[in-house]
Formats: structure tokens, C-alpha cells, sequence
């Protein structure tokens, strides 16, 4: 292969009988989640007890052992619960913790400085700009978008020094990781806190009206994928320059880990041992692969590929098969020499690992009748039980006529077993030198303040009508209407803000790149990001300090506002996920809260309408003016329809000559409103508020502008609409 990089095989467990499997079938590293913030709630997960035995064990063989953190934090969570809870798990040596949040990022980074942080891919980091930003912030590690190609991968290995870790194995998200708020907006449970309940999982009728030609009559899964399963393009998954290959099923049995583990382990020795040229996967192992679990058969995910109806598991049929395993579990050779003569104390030498312990005890006596035979003495001494330990050699030096209580040959065989895992453990110990978070204390608000209202619109009729309206402070426009409604906006003293892609990958259009010097020069105020690569490409080209960061890169807690305050952005928009109490304890000064729309409830590198249907940019049908933006509709068993937009231009240039990866939006059914909360939003001490039209028409946008602007800045009371509140009211699990 050439490759002077350490390739990890990284498995899951959710459990401890997992985590032996794993390590017994070769892993280099075990994922787990402990019984606090991890993406997986519902999985059994480890006691504290377990967590600590788990890392000991791990180091014992020379192996790592990561933690999921990898949901978002409450304020409460964060500064009271958080640092005592990994604190023990850090003094015992844990290897590394996976992370999406910026809050929580920041707080371990200061309590726990040797500890190293992983991005994970519940950040959804989809290009090197934004991973190099999370090397200068200090991570060690990203988990890739699974979106990604190998090219995309390689072009991110050659631009950042940190490590990239990739799915190979396991179950796939519809939606980008992370950017998910389906589970939670129609169940309230949430994926960011590990409480998915899969929707995307449930069969939908698909129609490209709303009202007919339904496809599927309620049996087809349009958001369900395949797993994947890259064992046969392993290499060059590998050259693309990932490091950590990891597998996916914390939520699945010891035996699938363990089978999964051993296939994959199997293969990347004979790559090393072989090269990529002879490297070939048997068809019993493909078949064993498959037999373990699959949904629909497999697929080789998006590396070479972006999306498309051979990597969807329409029907979502399970198939797990009897699989049989006998999980065995790693032992760690120890090398002993016991001394026994009469008159002197028990010793025994213990060597592993080039570490050398030695202990006596006890009193060696002499026998005058019935003296200990050698093999009664190495018999007992080799009851090593549940200890990770197995004999590789033990010498045994004695005279014959000894006698030694048993009693004695186990105590000694017990303390020097614990003394060489002290020793061995002794590297990986660390004492506490980090910043402790601040406590938490409630930010200061101004009563009933009135915020200011600012629009976001994706049509050129409605911006048209919007600015025509006025009444607004600050106007969110892509780019195709940037660059014809800048001047005008500018000219009625209205705040324009250039709005980036939900999804960014590949370089920023060089049109993009070429306005926004001299849009700025006319007076645009900066940009609406919403993922980190639109930052990170922004603040290098020396424009971070002029962005505001949408909803989608979440601060639901004080720490990570802090955090993008100290990159000196603009400001932050408030999550659609806390509920009033929750906001009311928010630093929410420099923030604007989206108070109605649509709200996206995935963001897919799959199309609904390509799978189903055909792909929009070579329909014909498609040149027909639409009565509304959404691409095509879903209905659930409810009959709720849920509109589907194709974002095919995401950065709207019209420029089709460099086709950029697109993506899909799924929408809620009913727009999010919060009309008659206007005094509560005010409340909270928010800068602004915002309203985010999309599927509306423009005489819509109008009315739906007028009584908020009546609600919120005259404080008339209006006739409420039909508006789902969200979670303004009830929160998310």
C-alpha cells in the first residue's frame, strides 16, 4: 500500500459483552456510549463502573478506547453535569471523546487539555476549509460527512494534517447527520439527543403535485438506504487517506460486531501483508457480510457516487440471518517466574509488555511428608480467570520438599497481577490541570424588548413584494436575487445579507467569489451561513467577522455561544429545538430567532424526485411554470403532505456548466409560527426576529409579514393561522 499511516479498525459496542467481542475479533479501537450524551440513548450502553473497566482493558492490550459526546447540550447539562461525569473517565486515560457540539467542545478543550477531541459526524464537516478550522480550533480528529466521495476525502487529507475517520460498514441516515429535525419536530424526540425514532424509515406515498399520481400507495420507503458494505473497495478508500475505518451498530448484537470486526480485520492484514494489486474479497465473506444484517442488500455507499435509486432499500425489509459465533476474547500474554525454597518468601517475577513486576510473600516451608508437586503449584497458578491475562510462560524454580499454603500461592499471584496492571495503566493515568467552566448564570435580558424583524425568500416575485411592503430591518436573498435586489435594498436602508447553501462541498463558485467584494463595496452587510464549510471558506478569505450563523449550526447552550463570539461573527440564530424556559436561560444577546416558516426537516444528498420519478434537470415537463416551490410531495399514513425541494444549484448561479453536488430539503407540513408569542419572544432579549418564506406566494408572504410586523413592533393583537408552534412549548427529549 505505501502507507506510513497507522490504519485503524474502529468497532462499535453497545455493551460490555460487545466491546470484548469486538477487541476479540481484532479491533484496533472500540466506540461506546456511556450512560449520558451519547447519540444512541436507546442502545444498553455503559455503566460508569463498566466504562472505567473498559478503558484498562483496552490499554492492557494495547488498544483505544472513545467515548461519544455527541449530542447537544442544555445550558444545565453542560456547565453542571458534563465535566464530572468524564472527569474519572479522563484521570483513567480515555483515549478520546467524539463531539458535535461547539459548547462542549470548548469546555472539555479547557478542563481536560490531554484529552483528544474528535468532530463528529454529527457535525456535518463536508470539505477541507472546515476541517482545517476544527484543526486550528484544536480537534485531532474529524468523522467525514458519510455524503462524501473518495475524492472529496483525498482532497481533505491533502489539505488538513488531521486525521479523517469514515464509515465503511453499517446503516446509512437519509439526511446529512446532524441536520436532522424530522424525529423531533413530528415526535419530539431528537436525533441531536440521540433519540431518533427513524421516520425516514416509514413508507410514504409520493406524488409531484400534491393531489395525484401517488406512487407507492403507502409500501415504498423513499428515505430508507441500504447499508453499506466497502469491503470490496477498501484500498482505495484507503489512498484516499482515511485513517480510522469505522463501523457502524452500536445498537446491534456482540455476534454482528463481532462477525462485521473479524471480516474487515481479515482483509486490511492481507492489504498490508499483500498489496492493493492481489487484493480480492472471497464471495463466502461477502455472503457472511450480508448474512449478518442487511436492509434491502448493500451498497458501496456514496464514495464513488452521489445518491441514487440502486442505494435505496424501498421496501426496508430487514434481513438478519442465524448467524452463530463463538466470542472469544483477547488475552494478553504474560511471561512469570515463581521462586520457591524453603525459609524464604514467595516471589514471583511478572513480565509483559517490557514492563517487569516483582512481589513476595508468605513464608516457602519445608515438607516432611507428602511434599508439592511442581504441576499442583502450576495448576493453581494458572487460575487466571476473568483477568485479561493468559500465561505465554511460567517458569516455576523449587526444591523438593516444599510445602506452600494455597492460600498464599493466590494472594501472590493476585498482587502481582494487580501490580503489573498498575504498571501497565501507569502511562495513561492524568491528573486534572484544566479550566473548569464558569458556573452558569442567567444572562441578563431587557424586558419586552422589541427586536428587530428581518425576511429570507428564495422567489424574485416575493422578494419583489416583500421589499415593496417594507416594514423589515434585514433581508436574507441567495444569489441569483442578491444580484438583483442589492441596490434597491440598500437604497431603502435594509440590511442585505448574501444566503449560502444549507449544504456546502466543492470549491465556492468563482462568480461567487468574484461579486462579493463589490457587493460588499455597495453596501451588503455580510453573509447567512449555514454549515461550517460556508464559514470556514469565508472567514479565509478574511470575511468570518461578517457572518451570521443560521440555526443549523447549533448553540443551544451559553458555551458554544461564547465560542462564535470569540470568531467575532455578526451574530447566531436561535435553535429550533429548546422551548421557552430553555431559551429564557440562554445568553441571547446578538441573536435572532426565526419566529416563522417551513421548517426544513432534512437535508438530503439523495432526491426524492430523481429516485422516484427522474431527475427535474432533464424532465421536460419541468419547463411548466409551478404553482409552488416544492419539487415533490410526500404523504404519510396521516395524509400529511410534506413538500420536497431539489436544491440542483445550490449556490444559485444559474451556472450549469460546473455541476455542483445538489441536495434535497424536506419540508414540515404546516408552517412554524409563533404569532401570538410575541410577547414571550420578546421576552427573551433577542436582537431580532425573522421570518423565512419559501413556499409561499408572494400575496402570502405579504399577509403573514404584515401581522407579524403588527404583532411584534405595535404589539396589536391579530387573528392567529394555523402554525405549528414547534418546540416553543414543548421541547425536545
Amino acid at each position: 500500500m505505501g502507507q506510513d499511516r497507522k490504519i485503524e479498525l474502529l468497532a462499535p459496542a453497545g455493551s460490555y459483552q460487545g466491546f470484548e467481542a469486538a477487541l476479540g475479533a481484532g479491533a484496533d479501537a472500540v466506540y461506546v456510549g456511556g450512560t449520558r450524551f451519547g447519540a444512541r440513548a436507546y442502545a444498553r450502553n455503559f455503566s460508569d463502573e463498566e466504562l472505567l473497566q473498559a478503558i484498562d482493558t483496552a490499554h492492557i492490550y494495547g488498544k483505544k478506547l472513545y467515548l461519544t459526546v455527541n449530542t447537544l447540550l442544555k445550558n444545565k447539562e453542560l456547565y453542571e453535569e458534563l465535566i464530572p461525569y468524564l472527569q474519572p473517565f479522563y484521570q483513567a486515560g480515555l483515549d478520546g471523546v467524539i463531539i458535535q457540539d461547539f459548547g462542549v467542545f470548548t469546555a472539555l478543550k479547557e478542563a481536560f487539555p490531554l484529552l483528544h477531541l474528535h468532530a463528529s459526524t454529527q457535525m456535518a464537516v463536508t470539505g477541507p476549509k472546515g476541517m482545517r478550522f476544527l484543526e486550528q480550533q484544536g480537534a485531532v480528529r474529524v468523522v467525514a460527512a458519510r455524503e462524501l466521495t473518495l475524492k472529496e476525502l483525498e482532497r481533505m487529507h491533502q489539505e488538513s494534517s488531521l486525521e479523517i475517520e469514515a464509515f465503511v460498514h453499517g446503516a446509512l441516515c437519509y439526511s446529512y447527520s446532524g441536520q436532522c429535525l424530522m424525529s423531533s419536530i413530528l415526535g419530539g424526540r431528537s436525533g441531536n439527543r440521540g433519540r431518533c425514532a427513524q421516520p425516514c424509515r416509514l413508507p410514504y406515498d409520493t406524488s409531484l403535485d400534491g393531489r395525484k399520481n401517488y406512487k407507492g400507495k403507502g409500501q415504498m420507503c423513499p428515505l430508507s438506504l441500504k447499508d453499506i458494505c466497502t469491503i470490496e473497495i477498501l484500498p482505495e478508500i484507503l489512498e484516499a487517506g482515511v485513517t480510522s475505518l469505522k463501523i457502524e451498530g452500536r445498537m446491534k448484537q456482540p455476534e454482528y460486531t463481532a462477525g462485521v470486526t473479524a471480516v474487515y480485520r481479515k482483509y486490511l492484514d492481507l492489504l498490508e501483508k499483500n498489496g492493493k494489486e492481489s487484493y480480492h474479497v472471497e464471495e463466502k465473506d461477502r455472503k457472511y457480510l450480508l448474512d449478518l444484517f442487511n436492509r434491502g442488500g448493500s451498497c458501496t455507499g456514496y464514495y464513488k457516487m452521489q445518491g441514487g435509486p440502486s442505494m435505496m432499500a424501498f421496501s426496508n425489509e430487514k434481513k438478519t440471518g442465524e448467524v452463530s459465533l463463538n466470542l472469544r476474547k483477547s488475552k494478553e500474554k504474560i511471561y512469570g517466574n515463581l521462586i520457591l525454597f524453603p525459609g524464604s518468601p514467595v516471589i514471583l517475577e511478572i513480565t509483559c509488555q517490557g514492563k517487569k513486576v516483582t512481589v513476595s510473600g508468605g513464608e516457602v516451608q519445608y515438607a516432611r511428608n507428602n511434599p508439592m508437586a511442581q504441576e499442583r503449584i502450576r495448576q493453581q497458578m494458572e487460575k487466571l480467570g476473568n483477568t485479561p491475562f493468559v500465561w505465554g510462560d511460567l517458569k516455576i524454580q523449587m526444591e523438593d520438599s516444599i510445602f506452600v499454603p494455597m492460600s498464599a500461592l493466590n494472594q501472590i499471584r493476585r498482587d502481582a497481577l494487580t501490580k503489573l496492571q498498575e504498571e501497565l495503566l501507569k502511562p495513561y493515568r492524568r491528573s486534572l490541570t484544566g479550566k473548569l467552566p464558569s458556573a452558569l448564570t442567567d444572562s441578563q435580558k431587557s424586558i419586552l424588548h422589541s427586536p428587530g424583524i428581518s425576511v429570507s425568500c428564495e422567489d424574485r416575485d416575493t422578494a419583489q413584494a416583500l421589499l415593496k411592503t417594507g416594514g423589515f430591518q434585514g433581508m436574507y436573498l441567495p444569489f441569483d436575487l442578491m444580484e438583483f435586489f442589492l441596490d434597491k435594498g440598500v437604497r431603502a436602508g435594509i440590511s442585505m445579507y448574501l444566503a449560502l447553501p444549507y449544504i456546502t462541498r466543492g470549491q465556492m463558485p468563482d462568480i461567487v467569489q468574484e461579486k462579493i467584494p463589490g457587493w460588499l463595496a455597495k453596501g451588503m452587510k455580510g453573509f447567512l451561513v449555514r454549515n461550517l464549510e460556508s464559514y470556514a471558506m469565508l472567514s479565509e478569505m478574511g470575511y468570518g467577522e461578517k457572518c451570521r450563523i443560521d440555526h443549523t449550526l447549533y448553540t443551544w447552550n451559553n458555551q458554544a455561544v461564547d465560542f462564535w463570539r470569540a470568531q467575532k461573527v455578526l451574530g447566531n440564530t436561535v435553535p429550533l429545538e429548546l422551548n421557552q424556559g430553555e431559551l429564557g436561560h440562554r445568553d441571547n444577546q446578538g441573536s435572532e430567532m426565526l419566529v416563522y416558516g417551513y421548517l426544513p426537516l432534512m437535508y438530503s444528498a439523495q432526491c426524492v424526485r430523481r429516485n422516484v420519478y427522474s431527475c427535474k434537470k432533464t424532465d421536460c415537463t419541468q419547463q411548466k411554470i409551478k404553482k409552488d416551490r416544492a419539487d415533490v410531495y410526500l404523504k404519510d399514513r396521516y395524509e400529511n403532505l410534506f413538500p420536497v425541494v431539489c436544491e440542483c444549484d445550490p449556490w444559485k448561479t444559474g451556472n450549469t456548466e460546473k455541476i455542483l453536488p445538489c441536495y434535497n430539503i424536506i419540508y414540515n407540513t404546516l408552517p412554524f409560527g409563533l404569532l401570538k408569542e410575541s410577547r414571550q419572544v420578546k421576552n427573551l432579549g433577542i436582537d431580532s426576529v425573522r421570518l423565512s418564506f419559501t413556499m409561499e406566494s408572494p400575496g402570502e408572504a405579504v399577509h403573514i409579514l404584515k401581522d407579524f410586523t403588527a404583532a411584534y413592533r405595535n404589539g396589536q393583537d391579530v387573528p392567529d393561522r394555523k402554525f405549528t408552534k414547534g418546540h416553543f412549548k414543548r421541547g425536545a427529549q
